[in-house]
């Protein structure tokens, strides 16, 4: 609270009696107060929340409309892992002087990524939708008071190592898949089917192996043989050459997208982003 009063220019006592002015006219506690300091109650959490939305929606209007004083803009991403998320951010980033911004990406879970952008963390959120999940994510999307938007659709694809048994066949079907571990995305507490990364989560796979990062299931696929589903979208600059997607003998089609709050101001760098990740729709129109 000290620290917070002396980045306000005001002393810490009136500080403190402007929150607890503020609780008493929402009707709320926002802090636990005690001897070791003050945290955040649940409701507290929940109102910082939409504080950091209407922040982030003012400097959002400082950015279009006025000169921001030289102060840093920020541009965050939460996304699933995909590495056409992060090549569009890698485009969008070069696109822009470093020294004016601070940039974050985060490759997360399903659900933080929806957080993420619920709570202002990101401005943009990718992630995908199914006919399995449809519902259950389009009303966590109204929950969260979040729209989405949808940026191409694409088949399922097998995602495995260049030198894997079925690397060179033209398709493959999940009974050809049965030897091999099938690799997914650790989901932490929320690991619901629904909030899968992978298409296909409900499938009694005979071996499995869950992983945090994009970096270890590269690894798994060379060392165990290992496969996972995905769009078939492969930025080979950022995986290299060492891998293939092979199309899966499946009706399921991926709607992929992206969340922001709703009613919210997409900044310059948030159009510009999104401008990067529709030239994969080209690509997967064309086929490739």
């Amino acid at each position: 609270m000290n620290e917070a009063a002396k980045r306000l220019f005001i002393t810490q006592p009136s500080l403190s009696s402007s929150i607890k002015d503020l609780e008493l006219e929402i009707g709320i506690q926002i802090f636990s107060r005690s001897s070791k300091g003050v945290t955040l109650t649940e409701e507290g959490k929940e109102f910082l929340g939409y504080a950091r939305q209407i922040l982030g929606q003012v400097e959002l209007l400082e950015e279009r409309y006025s000169d921001a004083g030289g102060r840093k803009k920020y541009f965050g991403v939460s996304t699933q892992h995909y590495s056409f998320a992060v090549k569009a951010f890698v485009e969008t980033v070069k696109s822009r002087d470093m020294k004016d911004y601070e940039f974050a990406i985060r490759e997360t879970k399903t659900a933080d990524v929806i957080f993420d952008v619920r709570d202002g963390r990101s401005e943009i959120g990718v992630l995908y939708v199914n006919e399995f999940n449809e519902k259950i994510m389009r009303k966590l999307f109204r929950d969260n008071e979040l729209r989405f938007t949808e940026l191409f659709q694409c088949k399922s694809y097998v995602y495995l190592w260049k030198d894997h048994p079925l690397a060179g066949k033209a398709k493959i079907s999940l009974k050809d898949l049965e030897e091999y571990p099938c690799l997914s995305f650790e989901q932490g507490e929320n690991n619901s089917f629904y909030f899968a990364e992978e298409i296909l989560s409900t499938y009694e796979y005979k071996k499995t192996i869950k992983a945090c990062d994009r970096a270890t299931m590269l690894n798994l696929m060379i060392g165990l043989n290992g496969y996972t589903l995905c769009s078939g979208i492969i930025c080979e600059e950022l995986n290299g050459s060492d891998y293939v997607a092979v199309p899966l003998k499946s009706a399921e089609t991926m709607h992929i997208g992206y969340v922001m709050r709703k009613n919210a101001l997409l900044s310059h760098l948030g159009e510009k982003y999104i401008e990067e990740m529709m030239r994969f729709a080209k690509y997967t129109e064309s086929g490739n």
